[in-house]
């Protein structure tokens, strides 16, 4: 059984967008939110990210996630919900679904982001296990997981997914913050699964994000292309250079677009005219790192006790399982 939530119309979307765009770009330094990455073809760069060899943080946490799943689905008795939080391709989950699958449980899992694609991979991925029934939420993270809460039944008990270390793309006040929500949408038992990369060698963070084949830089300036085709915008991606660099002070890597010239663009939708210097930039994304028991501190800051933790010491990555208090 799948069905399929949406909050917001098209209409409503283009509209947040072009808002969110008009003012983020007029901020210092200028910046987009790095959810506007991930239409239909940033989505499948994406895909193709966590695939290169540079890039370890995916195979690392699906790996840890086959090796403990066992332990990780005895900490949801029945009957049993997952929620992820950015759904990706489905393939960590399908791990866990399989694990229930070889022990006759049935499972209930709401899929929650603000991409149709990334909403559609991982249905195909899950679609083939006759014991998991969908719910997909095309929605912020936020709204989704408020619908789930207000919908769940008294019983049983839920593990929200929080994975490929998208916690890190949060700065460290709205992290707490909204690990916070997610705790206020749990009940005592509950329990959230966490994946956080950790500090590896600067070479080994850059290779991630500023990789050989320039798949990291497709994905980065396929965000011109989105605003060119749904904005109207006028940018010459010749014009920009992808760049990633890491804030050691601030344990982040910090993702740009570059402006080659000075230049000025039109993005109509959005009712705005950009202008840019030599070297100006746009954020596009961060991406924090971290210790594991700066993991740990995390959650019981927000109101989780560790219940265990997997590392993988070669790519430097911490799988978290958190109980709620």
């Amino acid at each position: 059984m799948t069905a399929w939530i949406s909050t917001d119309t098209a209409a409503e979307h283009l509209r947040e967008f072009a808002e969110d765009v008009g003012r983020t770009l007029a901020l210092r330094p200028k910046q987009v939110h790095s959810k506007y990455l991930y239409d239909e073809l940033g989505s499948l760069l994406f895909e193709s990210i966590s695939r290169l060899p540079w890039y370890r943080i995916t195979r690392a946490e699906h790996e840890l996630i086959e090796r403990h799943a066992p332990a990780i689905i005895s900490a949801l008795p029945d009957p049993a919900t997952f929620v992820e939080l950015g759904s990706g391709s489905g393939e960590k989950l399908a791990s866990l679904a399989a694990a229930l699958e070889h022990v006759g449980r049935a499972v209930e899992i709401h899929l929650i982001d603000i991409s149709p694609t990334a909403l559609e991979l991982s249905h195909r991925t899950l679609g083939r296990f006759p014991h998991v029934a969908l719910v997909g939420h095309r929605s912020t993270f936020e709204v989704g997981l408020r619908r789930v809460a207000t919908q769940r039944t008294a019983e049983g008990t839920v593990m929200v997914l929080l994975l490929g270390s998208n916690i890190g793309n949060f700065e460290p006040g709205p992290a707490h913050e909204f690990l916070c929500e997610i705790r206020n949408t749990l009940r005592s038992g509950d329990v959230l699964l966490f994946g956080a990369d950790l500090v590896k060698p600067e070479a080994d963070i850059l290779l991630a994000y500023d990789d050989p084949l320039g798949v990291t830089a497709a994905f980065n300036k396929n965000l011109l292309v989105r605003l060119n085709r749904e904005l109207r915008a006028e940018f010459d991606l010749d014009r920009f250079d992808h760049r990633a660099l890491w804030n050691a002070a601030e344990s982040r890597v910090e993702i740009y677009l570059v402006s080659r010239c000075a230049q000025e663009v039109r993005i109509p939708i959005a009712d705005c005219v950009v202008h840019f210097a030599e070297g100006e930039s746009i954020w596009t994304e961060s991406s924090y790192k971290y210790e594991p028991e700066t993991v740990v501190a995390m959650g019981n800051a927000a109101g989780f006790r560790l219940g265990d933790q997997w590392i993988d010491p070669d790519a430097r990555f911490a799988l978290t399982l958190l109980e709620a208090d």
